[in-house]
């Protein structure tokens, strides 16, 4: 049986390795149809590049032979084959690269010597004479070698290596193009003689070859065989008539003999076959230039720059030209150009020194410089006003003139300036110390010489005072904002010795009359995200005053939802009396009611201290009225606490400058009615007057308590009141008024949404009685509008 097996297996694996080969010899036979049907496609694609080559469909050309490339990638025939595809479709950086991938793949000679053809025609030179000269060193039978190698030395101007190489052409292959090359290269090294005859053996080698002419007659006429030149030139024309650079060496022949109608005759044959040529039209500008025609040279200068505006000769050419025929603005124009064109044009560079001294001339001009002075700003032409104070200022001003300015001197010292469009920008600090005289003096290129002297005004040096008005802004500069608007109209004034020169708010120039020497300024000003605003008050001698006005918001919101409006309290606290009895009282007083009026809603509250008749005066008639008006108060509560007199039936209230003696001292109640009825915005006026020793002052007013009212009479803040409630003592103040106490007891303990004066009034009233005092008196004002409404005090 294990013999049986292992015959078994052995015919088994025999079965097995036939098989196994079998598939083998399919897989070879696939691969090699495979290689051939991949082969015989890139051949069909390079085919078809081919002809479309031929067809000149480069682009669909490059595009058949990169899929041939594709399928065949080492294929050096295929990269050559799209080498010249890219060529002759103006693609020179890839026909380039193609033959670069070439010569990885095969490092034949000929290959070389394109690549070196490919980037002499870029202007690579070093890469070209690389590839060039490995070329020569495979091969000496290539002559494409030897032109390019030449022409590539030609072009980096190394005339002494280009001759050997010239000479090793010959043993090649003694043609045309070695010959024309030849003399090119001994024209170069001064060989003329030598020259002469290899540009005329080329022409024997080749009687088409155009540039072998050209260079020949451009080195006879050089060497003055003017007739030979112009042979060489006749027998190019018959060869080419339309060759332009013919005419171009035919028109230098007739320049040399001085027929300047005849060579410039042969240019605008040139320029007919070549409109676009800017050269064509520089050299008959020259010509006609030369012939002093210089408005046809001027012609022909504009063409040029219209063809190339970057052409610094044409420029210099046409300016040359304007100044002969005087038009000097003009010719200025065209030298100033070539500045701006130097720095990027080696021509413009080497013209623009004989240009600056052509500027130099036509510019010349005799007047003086003018200086004009900005700050500080002279008066009466030749004065400077500069603070008393200073040691030093700073002076700003400009200088004007046709002319560079070539120095600029304050008091003896030199200055800095700045060109710009309007002239010479400058600014200095002067040392003024000590003296009366500034003196300026800025001299031009031309040694002009402006000179000006300025005497010195020392001015005050005392800051402005700011104050603002609207908003209200208290004693303390805290400003009251009533709504939550994004921006506030905030209006105020400025006191000072001089004018204002400048008033800023939060950056913002604020309006106001410029004569006024205390104005009053207003601006519209953004307050959003903001607890504080900045005025900056500046005057004509730059005297300056900084001010920051904290923001006051918690009476925004109160306007809004308060039935009464927009509720301000004064306060008048007189107390250090100068001839009267100082009073204690006013003082604690106010500020119990402060206290007692922090749970309503006020928008606002003014406290006055130690008032004099005229600070009272002026208060009232003038200052409230404006306050009132300009911030839209609705609702007004005037409290009086201090001393307070009643002589021949008038009532008074006692200022702290008051003379015991002298009634007239005294501030007349009826003169604050009076000006009273000027707070015609008012809804709601109420006076309370807890003046000592006032006796009956507002007597005359009263008509009784009045009608009744409550929370819920709307219509008792809608008409106007105009209120009093006076303490009415006869006797000597106290410092611990009963009256004052239970107002603001009453306030404090209030349990409803709001209290009429009436409910205070009678629990004020009750208390003084029952302490055995005289009866407080409560009434209408009269005089004042009252269509019986009457003051309420609302909670928060």
């Amino acid at each position: 049986m294990l013999l049986g097996h292992k015959k078994y297996q052995s015919k088994k694996t025999f079965f097995l390795n036939q098989k196994t080969m079998k598939r083998v010899i399919q897989l070879v036979i696939f691969l090699l149809m495979a290689g051939i049907i991949y082969s015989q496609s890139a051949k069909q694609y390079a085919k078809a590049g081919k002809e479309f080559v031929e067809a000149k469909k480069y682009n669909d050309a490059i595009a058949q032979i990169t899929k041939a490339i594709d399928l065949e990638p080492k294929k050096t025939d295929y990269y050559m084959l799209r080498s010249d595809a890219y060529e002759k479709n103006s693609d020179l950086p890839n026909a380039y690269e193609d033959v670069k991938r070439a010569i990885v793949f095969d490092n034949d000679a000929d290959l070389k010597v394109s690549a070196g053809r490919l980037a002499y025609l870029m202007q690579k030179y070093t890469e070209a004479l690389t590839y060039l000269d490995k070329a020569l060193e495979q091969t000496h039978s290539n002559n494409d070698a030897y032109v390019y190698d030449v022409k590539t030395l030609i072009a980096l101007q190394d005339y002494k290596k280009a001759l050997p190489v010239c000479e090793k052409a010959f043993l090649n292959r003694e043609n045309s193009i070695n010959y024309y090359l030849h003399g090119i290269v001994l024209d170069n090294l001064g060989n003329l003689e030598t020259a002469e005859k290899s540009l005329k053996k080329s022409i024997s080698k080749d009687k088409k070859n155009e540039e072998a002419y050209i260079a020949l007659a451009d080195l006879q006429i050089r060497t003055n065989k003017l007739d030979d030149a112009m042979d060489a030139c006749q027998s190019l024309l018959k060869v080419n008539p339309n060759n332009t650079n013919a005419y171009v060496e035919r028109s230098k022949i007739y320049v040399k003999r001085l027929d300047y109608p005849s060579a410039i005759n042969d240019i605008s044959k040139a320029i007919i076959m070549k409109p676009e040529d800017d050269q064509l039209f520089f050299i008959r500008g020259q010509y006609y230039q030369q012939f002093t025609q210089y408005q046809n040279a001027i012609n022909d200068y504009n063409k040029v720059l219209m063809l190339n505006d970057k052409n610094a000769e044409a420029y210099y050419q046409r300016a040359s030209c304007y100044e002969q025929v005087a038009n000097f603005k003009s010719a200025v124009k065209d030298y100033e150009k070539l500045g701006s064109l130097s720095e990027y044009d080696v021509k413009a560079r080497k013209l623009l020194d004989v240009a600056k001294k052509r500027l130099y001339e036509l510019n010349r001009e005799s007047n003086p410089p003018v200086v004009k002075l900005f700050d500080p700003l002279p008066h009466d032409k030749t004065v400077l006003d500069i603070a008393k104070d200073k040691k030093e200022t700073t002076i700003k001003g400009r200088i004007s003139d046709e002319s560079e300015i070539e120095s600029f001197q304050i008091n003896g010292k030199s200055v800095p300036f700045v060109k710009n469009e309007d002239g010479y920008d400058f600014i200095a600090s002067v040392n003024v110390d000590n003296v009366d005289m500034v003196a300026i003096s800025a001299t031009d290129v031309y040694k002009n010489t402006g000179d000006s002297k300025y005497s010195i005004n020392r001015t005050e040096i005392n800051p402005p005072a700011v104050a603002i008005t609207t908003p209200y802004s208290s004693d303390n500069g805290e400003i009251y904002i009533d709504s939550n608007e994004p921006s506030v109209y905030v209006e105020g004034k400025v006191t000072d010795e001089s004018l204002i020169k400048s008033v800023l708010i939060e950056g913002v120039s604020a309006s106001y009359k410029l004569d006024d020497p205390n104005p009053v300024f207003s601006a519209n000003v953004t307050i959003t995200n903001k607890n504080k605003i900045s005025v900056v008050a500046t005057d004509i001698y730059g005297n300056q005053t900084e001010k920051e006005f904290p923001l006051n918001r918690d009476g925004a919101n109160m306007a809004t939802d308060n039935p009464m409006g927009k509720t301000w309290v004064v306060f008048i606290e007189n107390s250090n009396y100068q001839t009267f009895a100082s009073l204690e009282g006013p003082v604690k007083d106010i500020s119990l009611m402060k206290s007692a009026l922090a749970k309503y809603k006020i928008n606002n509250i003014i406290h006055k201290k130690d008032m004099t008749k005229k600070e009272m005066e002026k208060f009232f008639s003038i200052d409230l009225r404006d306050i009132i008006k300009n911030n839209h108060v609705t609702a007004l509560m005037v409290w009086y606490a201090g001393h307070g007199k009643f002589i021949n039936n008038t009532g008074y209230w006692i200022p702290v400058d008051a003379n015991r003696e002298d009634e007239f001292t005294y501030f007349n109640i009826s003169a604050l009615k009076a000006s009273m009825q000027g707070y015609s915005s008012l809804v709601h006026l109420l006076v309370v007057t807890d003046a000592c020793e006032s006796g009956p002052t507002f007597y005359q007013a009263m008509r009784g308590t009045g009608t009744q009212h409550d929370c819920g009479d709307w219509k008792s803040t809608k008409f106007k009141s105009s209120q009093v409630f006076s303490s009415a003592g006869y006797e000597l103040a106290v410092d611990n008024s009963q009256f004052t106490r239970t107002f603001a007891n009453t306030l404090a303990n209030n349990p409803d949404a709001c209290i009429p004066i009436e409910n205070i009034v009678k629990k004020v009233s009750a208390a003084v009685t029952n302490n055995k005092q005289q009866k407080p008196q409560f009434g209408k004002i009269a005089g004042l509008e009252d269509e019986d409404g009457t003051f309420f005090f609302m909670t928060k």
